[in-house]
């Protein structure tokens, strides 16, 4: 109940915070150049919260795979030939997922 509360509260506090972010404006600045500003800050806090995200899910899905299978070759030290290879398999395809998160961080980045 509480982390619903929670979530509810930080969706409500983020819309609201980009929302006063999108209808700011500076006295000398041009609206065209204000939107320039606002693109650029969405894109790099977009690249940021992106790339964490994606590190934060691989590393807890690592976690979680890795804890898995040495779990099944401790109750069954026979298995490990037969666990090992589609763990590591497993573990490159979510390390893929993040690498690929971080490719488009970086273009993302590279457009501000």
């Amino acid at each position: 109940m509480i982390r619903k509360i929670t979530l509810m509260a930080y969706a409500f506090l983020m819309t609201n915070l980009f929302g006063a972010l999108a209808f700011a404006q500076e006295h000398g600045a041009a609206p065209s150049q204000q939107a320039d500003i606002f693109v650029k800050a969405a894109l790099a806090l977009a690249a940021g919260i992106g790339i964490g995200l994606a590190s934060f899910g691989g590393a807890l899905g690592q976690g979680r795979a890795a804890a898995s299978a040495l779990e099944g070759i401790a109750r069954n030290p026979g298995a490990s030939d037969k666990i090992f290879v589609p763990m590591i398999i497993g573990l490159a395809l979510i390390e893929s997922l993040v690498i690929y998160a971080l490719v488009i961080a970086f273009t993302l980045a590279g457009k501000i």
